[in-house]
């Protein structure tokens, strides 16, 4: 793998896991829980974005599979929080 890849996969990989509660944070000061909703979903598309970061990381060697496999249960669990937390705003 080129440096270039590896350098461009672990730069992406931490601004969308920041980008995760940065989102909940903005969506959290709007006015109505529609734009909260918003944020949220922003937010749960970034954590998808990390889960596929994850993925390829993986597939090319950047991580082993045991940090991979700790790492999507985490997120997993960040993913199904998230969900309920749409849901219950949305209700």
């Amino acid at each position: 793998m080129a440096t270039k890849d590896l350098f461009s996969s672990a730069f992406t990989l931490p601004s969308s896991a920041v980008s995760i509660p940065s989102n909940i944070a903005e969506g959290s000061s709007r006015p109505s829980d529609a734009d909260f909703a918003h944020f949220l979903d922003i937010a749960l598309g970034s954590a998808y974005e990390v889960e596929t970061q994850l993925l390829i990381s993986k597939n090319i060697g950047y991580i082993d599979n045991d940090t991979y496999e700790s790492l999507i249960i985490s997120l997993s669990s960040i993913e199904r929080q998230l969900n309920g937390l749409i849901k219950s705003v949305r209700q």
